[in-house]
């Protein structure tokens, strides 16, 4: 093996019962590069990794780091090989410090007690080798999302890993915050350690990687130097179609106001927010992490009860104290984060789809299982939702299918007003495509739609006006016309 080869992976092969995961896989990574494994969602990426991180065992294949091969049959097996996995979902216990949750399990001790100056004195050394702004004794709760994901890479770091994967990395945090850990990035480079980074966000692969592998259906398409290929070719390899048009959206004449909101303030977040919606448009709300954006909407949908300002919908004054008010009068809220916020990750589709639509199905002790298949059917085929069959575990599904039937079950509401927190984070280029289609077409049929987004590709693309957030309050509202990254981040670092 060359010398500089950190890691190979050859022909693995990995089944579950029914289904071919993974067929024939092969991949390699080098010392002090960044690899990207792209894929759609359901390509294998995740069950590569859970295979290198000895959370599922390879049915066939070998992998060898660095001259050695090695029988990874456990995470702490992956751990004492040198391999660390930050997931996109962040595994840190919230009430527990900073440096307690880097050395969790693995505690100084003095004596039969956990030596807590020589725990905080390290994990200090480490947030100040890495230029980390925060205590070792400040609670994971205190901390921002894009902090956390800085302690959890400390936490890889402090393993001494030779390879580290990045599931995501950046799929929370702003574009500052990326910077800001792209740089944590270059620096573990120069000291050999080898990055698996997987991302949907394409634009991030010419700034941080050198090669990138794809995979589709489960089997190794191809390897290709990053400087060397263009996005098309890469989306190509990835869908094995052509994307005619990525973004899709027809620019409508708006209609009337639907929605007036003034003056919100949720004496936290949202300090001070105006802004109206139209029928028939997408209106964006832009801005960095901890701008306020999706506070605000939690006010507009009575998720948040201690709020002040003025909220007009469809001509009345409201002021919604829960959930199903603001549902019953016909806006839905798609939230930012699925799994903690959105779906039942142990329940079937058909129960996802239908959950907020319960009486069309359901008179007095009458359950009319026909009505309920047909209507988690109709939204399976209008979101293109690829499932075995509507009784399948929705935690079992792709990332992008998920978002699927999460988009489905508030559209089976029959929102007049619906809102997409996020709507593509953790998404495939190919689910994203087809969700900006089905938001097309939702306009086109007179829905109106208010779009959280930290991509500003999506917010540019897809939205007629653009609301940006700084601080709580609304900076500015930008035409469709005038979206342009300059204009936003002007707005935005006020």
């Amino acid at each position: 093996m060359e010398n500089n080869i950190l890691l190979k992976m050859n022909n693995i092969h990995k089944q579950f019962p029914g289904v071919y995961a993974l067929k024939d896989v092969s991949f390699e990574l080098k010392r002090g590069e960044v690899h990207a494994l792209l894929g759609e969602n359901g390509a294998g990426k995740s069950t590569l990794i859970k295979v290198l991180g000895g959370i599922y065992a390879a049915n066939e294949g070998e992998i060898f780091i660095e001259d050695n091969q090695v029988n990874i049959q456990s995470v702490l097996n992956a751990q004492q090989n040198g391999i660390a996995i930050i997931h996109q979902e962040l595994v840190l216990v919230p009430y527990m410090s900073v440096a307690e949750n880097i050395y969790l399990g693995r505690e100084p001790m003095k004596g039969i007690v956990v030596n807590k100056t020589k725990m905080n004195n390290d994990a200090k050394q480490l947030l100040v080798d890495y230029n980390l702004d925060f205590e070792p004794t400040t609670l994971i709760k205190d901390l921002s999302i894009a902090q956390q994901q800085m302690v959890e890479i400390i936490k890889a770091i402090s393993f001494n890993s030779k390879i580290l994967v990045m599931d995501e990395p950046t799929s929370s945090i702003s574009d500052k915050e990326v910077d800001f850990l792209f740089s944590i990035m270059r620096t573990l480079l120069t000291k050999g350690v080898g990055i698996i980074y997987i991302s949907h966000k394409m634009s991030e692969l010419n700034e941080i990687c050198d090669r990138v592998t794809v995979l589709r259906d489960g089997e190794y398409v191809g390897t290709k130097v990053v400087k060397d290929t263009t996005k098309e070719e890469l989306i190509n390899m990835m869908v094995g179609r052509q994307l005619s048009k990525y973004y899709t959206r027809n620019y409508l004449e708006a209609g009337k106001t639907i929605l007036t909101c003034k003056n919100l303030c949720d004496h936290h977040m949202v300090k001070d927010v105006s802004f109206e919606v139209k029928e028939r448009e997408i209106v964006g709300f832009a801005g960095l992490v901890g701008a306020g954006r999706s506070e605000t909407v939690k006010c507009l949908f009575g998720l948040t009860k201690d709020y002040e300002g003025e909220i007009v919908f469809l001509g009345d004054n409201k002021h919604y104290l829960n959930a199903q008010q603001a549902l019953k009068d016909g806006i839905s809220l798609v939230p930012e984060d699925r799994k903690k916020e959105g779906l039942y990750l142990i329940q079937s589709v058909e129960y996802n789809t239908t959950i907020e639509v319960l009486s069309e199905f359901i008179k007095g002790i009458r359950l009319n299982k026909k009505r309920e298949a047909e209507i988690t059917q109709k939204y399976i085929d209008l979101m293109d939702t690829k499932t075995p069959s509507v009784s399948q575990t929705v935690g079992n599904l792709s990332g992008g299918n998920q978002q699927k039937v999460l988009i489905g079950r508030w559209l089976a509401t029959k929102p007049k007003l619906l809102i997409l927190d996020e709507p593509t984070r953790g998404v495939d280029v190919g689910a994203k495509a087809e969700i900006y289609s089905i938001m097309n077409e939702l306009v086109k049929e007179g829905l109106s739609i208010i779009m959280i987004s930290s991509e500003l590709p999506e917010i540019i693309n897809m939205s007629d006006r653009v609301y940006v957030f700084a601080h709580g309050y609304v900076k500015g509202c930008l035409n469709h016309t005038e979206l342009t990254q300059k204009n936003i981040m002007h707005l935005a670092a006020e």
